[in-house]
């Protein structure tokens, strides 16, 4: 899976400087001064705490993906969660599980993000722009805002990656049910996450459509933050955008509270209302009441003197008794009322708590953005206050391996001079034994052969020092690059055979040997015709054109 350029420098970079500096140490040569990040109460963190700079893969690959398709794993995933489901996505691949349960104290819920064993992402942006379409599906981020959390994801599970404590304490059980101490966060190596990543979202509101959705608070974790200021940049751009989504965060959570805390107003007037209606009626109960004690009064008066016969003194009675039926089932229904208004008015504190939480996140996210909105002014300080770097002399080009295991390597550019590192190229898997010029461009061969990598011929831009071109043939492991004018020979592989080939400078192959070749043959060239040794050890003389056999 691979999509263009990194927009930061890779883990080739520092393995480059570092390599460069003990050559220089080892040849002589005088090396630079690196000026050192100084802040205040910041060395417990970078004690505790492993460098996070991601390994990727940079080199040929025989799949290369749109940007599009990348980003539709992410929202494949999304869409189904966004739809309801608890679970989305397939265990060998990408998937995602939906983790949210009851309150449980301080801890909070998430969403885990897992990479199966046969994933085919290797480059952290790649990954990113998967996670960044599954936070637009599933909360309706803006693309902007869900590439920004995307970053941040990574690095947060990055930077707690073997934390197992952190994990624990700071998620629900309901979480650290689906994930374990040796998968949970992410590794640092791109080769180490198929089958043993499962990163986790913090969610806040959860909530599509919410810019608290996630909780932005954890994925600011200080450590983060600290990891951001590692960066030449001190990762300015991305702070002071989180800085910004927080703003947008209060401003969200001080509108929701406002409304509810009018329409809790208003509920609450109501409320009032029904009450004092209740008040006012039993008011007239208790006097409905008393006029028939005193009508009752006055019928037994009536009788006694003689006025009422029983008849007349027995229906004025069942009268008296069918009004006093009447006040008590008014009475009934006023206890009812009340019943119903109290439960209204309980029912409303969910809602007072909903907006003393919401005005609490307004709160939090201004005090947040505030601090650190002072913290990326004293860095841009610092920035400023730094010494330009010396200007550098003629530079030169090196190859240098980053394992002494491997052949594979990188080019960086250096002041002679001094021997100063002007230019790192992302690219770390060149084969240093195959590196060449030939008509002027620098060529090699690059990859390794893992995931949807290849192995192939490229061209390498000369001042940029990254990948320019790739060739479309498959070339073996063991092959050497050999050059003859404006041509190149190579081994390639093809249906688990190898061969001898000949390419142009711009890597097409021109010819093919019919014949399979010795996986380290090197061929010998002599006129018109190359000698080169095959399979079974005996020696070929092809034309050293066609490169059929004489």
């Amino acid at each position: 899976m691979k999509i263009g350029r990194p927009t930061s420098f890779s883990y080739s970079y520092r393995i480059l400087l570092r390599t460069v500096t003990v050559l220089m140490v080892l040849f002589g040569v005088p090396f630079f001064r690196v000026h050192a990040q100084e802040s205040v109460n910041r060395e417990e963190l970078e004690t505790n705490l492993a460098p996070v700079t991601f390994i990727n893969y940079e080199g040929p690959h025989d799949r290369i993906d749109t940007l599009a398709q990348i980003r539709e794993i992410g929202v494949s995933l999304g869409t189904a969660i966004r739809n309801g489901a608890a679970q989305a996505g397939s265990p060998g691949r990408y998937f995602v599980i939906h983790a949210v349960s009851d309150p449980e104290g301080a801890k909070i819920d998430a969403d885990i993000f897992g990479l199966g064993i046969d994933v085919g992402v290797d480059h952290i942006r790649n990954l990113r722009v998967v996670i960044q379409g599954y936070l637009e599906a599933a909360y309706e981020y803006s693309a902007a805002d869900a590439a920004l959390l995307a970053e941040y994801v990574t690095v947060y599970n990055a930077v707690f990656r073997g934390n197992w404590d952190y994990f624990r304490n700071r998620y629900k059980t309901a979480v650290i049910g689906y994930v374990s101490s040796d998968k949970a966060g992410i590794s640092i190596r791109f080769d180490e996450w198929p089958g043993q990543t499962l990163m986790l979202i913090p969610l806040g509101a959860a909530s599509p459509g919410s810019l608290s959705a996630l909780d932005t608070s954890a994925l600011t974790a200080p450590e983060v933050t600290e990891e951001l200021r590692k960066d030449d940049d001190m990762g300015i751009d991305q702070r002071k955008e989180m800085v910004d989504l927080k703003e947008r965060e209060a401003a969200e959570a001080e509108q929701r509270a406002s409304l509810q805390r009018e329409a809790i107003a208003q509920e609450e007037a109501g409320i009032a209302r029904g009450r004092e209606e209740v008040q006012e009626e039993r008011q007239q109960v208790r006097e409905e009441r008393a006029a028939l004690e005193a009508e009752r009064d006055q019928v037994r008066q009536a009788q006694a003197a003689g006025e009422l016969n029983p008849a007349e003194a027995a229906r004025a009675e069942e009268a008296l008794a069918a009004r006093e039926e009447a006040a008590d089932q008014q009475e009934a229904a006023l206890d009812r009322r009340e019943e119903d208004l109290a439960r209204q008015d309980e029912a409303l504190d969910e809602r007072r708590e909903a907006a003393r939480q919401d005005e609490s996140l307004a709160e939090q996210k201004i005090d947040e953005a505030q601090r650190e909105r002072s913290e990326i002014a004293r860095d841009q300080q610092e920035l400023i206050d730094r010494p330009p770097p010396p200007a550098p002399a003629i530079p030169g080009v090196v190859m240098v391996r980053l394992s002494p295991d491997s052949p594979l390597g990188s080019l960086i550019r250096v002041d002679p001079a001094t021997g100063q590192v002007i230019r790192a190229s992302a690219l770390n898997t060149v084969n240093s034994r195959t590196f060449t010029t030939v008509g002027g461009k620098m060529l090699a061969v690059a990859g390794e052969n893992r995931g949807n990598a290849a192995i192939r011929l490229i061209e390498i831009n000369p001042q940029t020092l990254e990948m320019a071109k790739q060739g479309d043939d498959d070339i073996a492991p063991t092959s050497l690059l050999w050059s003859r004018g404006n041509d190149l020979y190579a081994i390639t592989s093809a249906a688990g055979s190898l061969y001898l080939a000949r390419f142009d400078a711009g890597l097409v192959r021109q010819a093919q040997s019919a014949l399979t070749v010795h996986p380290y043959g090197s061929p010998a060239f002599n006129g018109d015709t190359v000698l080169i040794q095959r399979t079974d050890g005996s020696i070929a003389i092809l034309d050293a054109g066609d490169l059929t056999e004489r």
